[in-house]
């Protein structure tokens, strides 16, 4: 029986993003070991191969493709495109198979921490989260907003990539943290920052979100200099297929007997493991064999977005013409999880109480790790995490607080948040000073 091809559109969401052309040839000799004239004609000579480079005059011209370059560099541009892409006008070029148009998946990013930000990224722990909120929080916006991100580098430089998502810094326990207490929110769904999973970020995820936006694997991978041997996004063992699939404990990259969902993601609009016609026919003729299939890609909203939507609208419809008998449909990535994986969307509760210094936590059903995420904010500001107590697996909790942990004194709010193995996703938050709790199902 035929099955439907789920397009999910993952935007690694960021915000502006500026680039100097001296930054940009400090890039290639990085990349290539180049070093050329920084000049503007240098640049359209690399651009339509008119250098003579040995041989990777084309894999430098991907670098600085003056779509890769063509970064929107402050919050106007930002929204100047946005105000375009989403649009009812622009998502309706192309309806899918049920008459749906467009629709986006943002994954934002938290810029904290950096001691170095030359390419002057929007620096705050909500301050993209919020830009987005406040557009999908329209009425009859189908997008979503995710989780995205970015591990801190050795050198604490904004443009600079990590493998290791707590070697440099606990930003991602804060960030949680004020998620969860700020926000009322918390992640179903990641896309993990510059493609990077390893060892210690395939667990945490195993722990807390059900679908994971991931895996890059080509049949064909065409890995640049600076990302060879597996260096960043290492994805060469994973499945080539559209089928989700469940890690193997001791490599992400296989399938196994964890609990969490993987997804192929390739890239539009960037200068590796792109998205090709090949790939969308492919998720096609897996459909027609009545497979579950979620066709995903993700790109950035640093760069034209449009242009990235019309290539894959063009496939797509390609695609279509050859599989005819092939429905598509247009999803937000939870939605897409769960219709091409046959999970319900129902959703969950958390349920949060004091009793003297013992803090209690229930859920109204089993949760999809092996505990919430606990969230602690003090009444001088700071933020904090820790492990609960487990009282009944997967549905009933503890905590102490103490001259151990933190007296209830000190404390201003305590908040946890969860993720349910269908997607839903459950917060409360108890405020110290009225007693209220307040509860939340982002």
């Amino acid at each position: 029986m035929t099955s439907t091809v789920h397009v999910v559109h993952c935007v690694d969401t960021e915000g502006p993003m500026d680039e100097s052309i001296r930054a940009t040839f400090d890039r290639l000799k990085s990349i290539f070991g180049l070093d050329l004239p920084v000049s503007a004609s240098t640049l359209a000579d690399l651009q339509n191969r008119r250098i003579d480079l040995g041989g990777i005059e084309e894999a430098v011209a991907r670098v600085v493709d003056p779509q890769v370059l063509g970064y929107k560099r402050d919050w106007a541009q930002v929204d100047e495109m946005l105000d375009r892409i989403m649009a009812d006008d622009f998502r309706n070029i192309l309806v899918d198979s049920f008459g749906g148009g467009w629709v986006y998946n943002w994954h934002t990013v938290a810029h904290v921490g950096y001691d170095i930000n030359p390419r002057r990224r929007d620096v705050g722990w909500h301050n993209v989260f919020d830009h987005y909120n406040d557009r999908i929080a329209q009425p009859g916006c189908r997008d979503g907003q995710h989780f995205h991100f970015h591990p801190m580098p050795f050198s604490r430089q904004a443009n600079h990539n990590a493998a290791h998502w707590f070697a440099n810094g606990l930003s991602l326990y804060e960030l949680l943290a004020r998620r969860i207490i700020e926000r009322g929110w918390f992640p179903t769904v990641n896309r993990p920052g510059f493609h990077v999973e390893r060892a210690e970020s395939h667990w945490f995820l195993e722990q807390f979100i059900p679908f994971d936006y991931a895996n890059q694997a080509l049949s064909d991978q065409d890995a640049a200099p600076d990302m060879a041997g597996g260096r960043w996004g290492d994805w060469r063992r994973a499945p080539t297929t559209w089928q989700p699939y469940h890690p193997s404990h001791d490599d992400y990259q296989v399938a196994g007997g964890c609990r969490r969902w993987v997804m192929r993601c390739l890239n539009v609009g960037t200068r590796k493991d792109l998205l090709t016609q090949v790939a969308v026919d492919q998720a096609f003729a897996e459909a027609r064999e009545g497979k579950p299939v979620v066709l995903s890609f993700t790109d950035h909203d640093f760069r034209e977005m449009a242009n990235d939507v019309d290539a894959v609208r063009a496939m797509l419809a390609s695609a279509h013409s050859r599989y005819s008998d092939v429905p598509f449909r247009f999803c937000e990535a939870r939605e897409a999880a769960r219709l091409a994986l046959g999970l319900d969307d129902l959703p969950g509760k958390l349920s949060l109480t004091l009793v003297g210094n013992r803090l209690s936590i229930k859920a109204d059903r089993p949760i999809f790790g092996p505990q919430p995420f606990l969230a602690l904010k003090t009444r001088s500001g700071q933020f904090a995490h820790d492990n609960l107590d487990i009282q009944e697996p997967f549905l009933s909790w503890d905590y102490v607080l103490d001259e151990q942990t933190i007296p209830p004194e000190a404390l201003d709010r305590v908040g946890v948040g969860c993720a349910f193995a269908n997607g839903a996703a459950a917060v409360a938050v108890l405020d110290l000073a009225t007693g209220r709790v307040s509860e939340t199902a982002p």
